[in-house]
């Protein structure tokens, strides 16, 4: 009973951070590829003014989702992080190098500086992602063997799953956050940056959807097992809620029912981790060791799960208090321009 309790709180952890900062990655790569300075000013002045306020709270469910797989599931943390080692040093330096460019980006003294500034964040918002999922892929496909095989440093998460489950995570980043900034471009009163990225969210989510469908054929032949989890009694149905999800954001984004659409875009997303989690059971590492296996002693877990609570019952009434206010718009900032033209990349 333990074990399954901590792994629904890791779940919940993971589902958390793919949403919120999945949301934040997404805008990143809407930075990148918001064209030239001129061209994409607006764009990028208005990604910084959604992302301002909450940017740094989101990545707490990192720490968090850390915490509980370290604590609760010793035994297969050590071979993911001893086999995993690229990926996830990739991504850690990527979300230092996003953080700090992110931070610097509005002190640059030169257009020089803010354009490096600016891309080490648009591009390090993208790569993040990507190393994330390619992790994800990776102990879903089953790559991460018991012992730990660290001679293989690339071979691991570089299969036809781990590179698929790794662009899906940018693809959704994206669709997610151009859902959550169309909606702050209403309350911002900017119909040009609403339907600029209402067109964004349409794309992405038309984008999401068929990688969606063409991932089924790239499991099914690189990861059989995982395959039938997800076609098959709960895995399939969490599936299709899934696609039901994202079926009805791209319609009320087409409507431009943007507020109810920032719910329905995140639970299509975080279906998606939920259904492989679900296709995995009873196993943590497929092929090598059950959940029962990876987790720690039954005193341990149960310490773990009356931290998580007293965590989860901290950190979801605060954050939900910060959403509050900047979907009030107490906390909005006015909204500039970030291009060559901008005054803040010229002090």
């Amino acid at each position: 009973m333990a074990v399954d309790l901590t792994a629904a709180v890791l779940v919940l952890g993971l589902v958390m951070y793919s949403v919120l900062g999945g949301a934040d990655y997404g805008a990143g790569f809407w930075d990148l590829t918001a064209g030239g300075a001129r061209r994409g000013a607006r764009v990028r002045g208005m990604l910084k003014r959604s992302m301002s306020p909450v940017w740094e709270a989101n990545h707490v469910w990192l720490i968090f989702v850390l915490v509980v797989f370290w604590t609760g599931f010793p035994n297969a943390f050590g071979p993911v992080m001893e086999t995993l080692y690229v990926p996830l040093f990739g991504a850690a330096v990527g979300i230092i190098l996003r953080g700090t460019a992110f931070a610097l980006r509005g002190e640059a003294a030169t257009i020089g500086e803010a354009r490096l500034l600016g891309a080490a964040f648009a591009l390090s918002s993208a790569i993040v992602p990507f190393f994330l999922g390619a992790t994800i892929g990776a102990v879903a496909s089953g790559q991460v063997s018991v012992p730990a095989d660290p001679d293989s440093p690339f071979s691991s998460w570089t299969n036809s799953t781990s590179l698929y489950i790794g662009a899906l995570a940018v693809a959704t980043g994206a669709y997610l956050a151009a859902v959550f900034v169309a909606a702050d471009s209403v309350r911002a009163g900017l119909p040009d940056m609403v339907e600029a990225f209402r067109r964004r969210a349409l794309g992405a989510g038309v984008v999401t959807g068929a990688m969606a469908i063409a991932g089924i054929f790239i499991v099914r032949d690189d990861a059989r097992d995982l395959y039938d989890g997800l076609t098959s009694g709960l895995g399939l149905a969490v599936v299709i809620g899934s696609a039901i999800a994202g079926v009805v954001t791209i319609a009320l984004v087409w409507t431009r029912r943007f507020g109810i659409a920032r719910f329905t875009a995140a639970a299509a997303v975080g279906a998606i981790l939920v259904g492989l989690m679900i296709a995995l059971s009873p196993d943590f590492l497929p092929g090598q060791m059950t959940l029962d296996e990876a987790a720690a002693d039954n005193a341990t877990l149960v310490a773990l799960l009356v931290a998580a609570v007293i965590a989860v019952a901290i950190l979801i009434p605060s954050l939900g208090y910060l959403y509050k206010l900047v979907l009030t718009g107490r906390l909005d900032q006015e909204f500039h321009p970030i291009g060559a033209s901008d005054p803040e990349t010229r002090r």
